[in-house]
């Protein structure tokens, strides 16, 4: 079963140059993404959401003579992520729809990228883990570089390249260092876990702590290793963006959690206060330079900081050995919930903004007002999603938020306070984005803007649906985290050496 989720996109990707077609290449492109999202929703029907073991596991003989295997299994961690990563890339394909510039190899790219994140999500080998890592990075740099917008997309391209390849290195040196550090060799991850070949936080468990963080903290991305973000953010096209924020931010999160956090939790906890702080001044950073944005689109890239920065202070709080397997448990939780979270927030966030700027010519906040009177549909549905990303209660981020908050103060009280901060100046740069864009007078030329289009609103819908069932129902999805988190390869981590 994951094998064939994994590589459906790929055979989807293959099917686009077998075919001359080009309207073909649409219906295949679209095709290939529902189909690879009914795959994944057949596997969330099957999987047991109670249980925190691993599920569906596959295991092959890859490379003996180095102890690789093509060794797949999901668990509550994961599932969740795959689950986002099938649905975003679907509604980023069926927005595509129109894409008139090598609409192929735009489309090829995203399916190809879909099989790296898949498989990033999947996979228990860290040799495996790595290749998949790359194929869900490189796509990326070509789509930013030639389907970005004109002015300095070549620029922001090279700069996400170079960034990615950094954090991607830094992540094969940890990667190696816990290989040879096993006895016998062997890049089986639920293996490492259990040989413990770092215990404490000695030099080498340190080396391997900071490699994963520069790595995993450039992908989140965490101040200071967040500038290729706005940059990226801005060149790419509407869908780039989606996926950029939606899902590729989350390899960051995930390889802390899935990674760092079991091999190395001697030095994690040893240096869990450090890396708290960065995860404070990353959420007051993050909506502080999205207030001195002119760009609409690069203010809510900036917001991914802020949205991230609580992230890494809640597998920071995990891995503190002063705090209480319950504070763990939460910190760790909410961490895992707000990638979901996040995903749908923002991808909606950036599908709006993209529609727009479609719409009116330009991204720049001072020429934007009287939107909700010209526009009342999409007016509604962008505060919706604006009162969302503020950690509105009753919607998917004030879940995650108040976890990783709860889990926080019996730790760290002043990160708590420092989050909480936060919170306070992203809901105070939302509202004033909202006043300036939304409201006021619109021109008059406003009053002639087209309203959303049913493929528009059929992109838009599943996504709030999700925030909002998200916020009031987050116990399904909690209690299948906190499985994965106690009983899987996690658990021992939580609940202490």
């Amino acid at each position: 079963m994951l094998t064939i989720l994994i590589f459906l996109p790929l055979v989807g990707a293959l099917a686009l140059y077998l075919i001359p077609n080009q309207m073909a290449w649409r219906w295949i492109a679209v095709g290939s993404g529902a189909l690879t999202l009914g795959v994944s929703m057949f596997l969330a029907m099957l999987f047991n959401w109670s249980r925190g073991t691993l599920q569906f596991e596959e295991r092959v003989a890859w490379i003996p003579t180095l102890g690789a295997s093509y060794h797949l299994a999901i668990d509550g961690l994961s599932l969740p992520l795959i689950l986002l990563t099938t649905l975003l890339n679907f509604l980023a394909l069926l927005y595509a729809w129109k894409q008139e510039r090598y609409p192929r190899e735009y489309f090829a790219l995203y399916l190809v990228m879909e099989t790296g994140l898949l498989g990033f999500f999947s996979t228990m080998d860290l040799l495996l883990f790595y290749v998949f890592f790359e194929i869900a990075l490189v796509p990326m740099y070509f789509i930013i570089g030639l389907w970005g917008h004109e002015e300095r997309r070549l620029e922001a391209a090279l700069k996400f390249f170079l960034y990615t390849r950094v954090g991607s290195l830094a992540v094969l040196l940890s990667i190696l260092a816990l290989y040879l550090g096993t006895n016998p060799h062997t890049f089986d991850l639920p293996a490492i876990i259990a040989a413990r070949p770092y215990v404490g936080a000695g030099v080498g468990a340190s080396f391997v702590l900071l490699g994963f963080l520069i790595g995993f903290g450039i992908k989140l991305p965490v101040v200071p290793l967040h500038s290729w973000l706005p940059d990226a953010h801005t060149e790419a096209p509407t869908e780039g963006s989606v996926i950029l924020a939606g899902l590729l931010l989350k390899l960051g999160g995930y390889g802390l959690l899935r990674l760092a956090l079991p091999t190395v939790p001697g030095a994690f906890s040893a240096w869990a206060v450090p890396i708290a702080a960065l995860a404070v001044l990353s959420a007051i950073y993050g909506p502080g330079g999205a207030m001195a944005q002119a760009d609409l689109k690069r203010l809510i890239a900036f917001t991914s900081v802020n949205h991230m920065g609580y992230v890494l202070l809640g597998i920071a709080v995990a891995a503190a050995t002063t705090a209480s397997p319950a504070d763990r448990a939460a910190a760790a939780s909410g961490a895992t919930y707000q990638l979901v979270a996040h995903g749908l927030v923002t991808g909606a966030l950036f599908f709006l903004v993209g529609m727009l700027a479609d719409r009116t010519g330009t991204r720049e906040i001072r020429r934007l007002s009287g939107i909700w009177a010209a526009l009342p549909l999409y007016g509604s549905i962008f505060a919706f999603a604006m009162f969302a990303s503020l950690g509105l209660p009753a919607l998917a981020h004030f879940a995650a938020e108040v976890q990783i908050v709860l889990g926080t103060l019996g730790v760290y009280r002043w990160a708590a306070f420092g989050m909480l901060l936060g919170i306070l100046i992203t809901t105070a740069m939302f509202l004033w984005t909202l006043q300036r864009v939304l409201l006021g007078k619109a021109p008059v030329e406003w009053t002639k803007l087209p309203r959303l289009s049913k493929r528009e609103v059929a992109t838009l819908v599943p996504l709030i649906v999700l925030i909002v069932l998200l916020g009031i129902f987050p116990g399904p999805l909690v209690s299948s985290i906190n499985a994965a988190l106690h009983t899987g390869p996690l658990g021992v981590v939580l609940k202490g050496w």
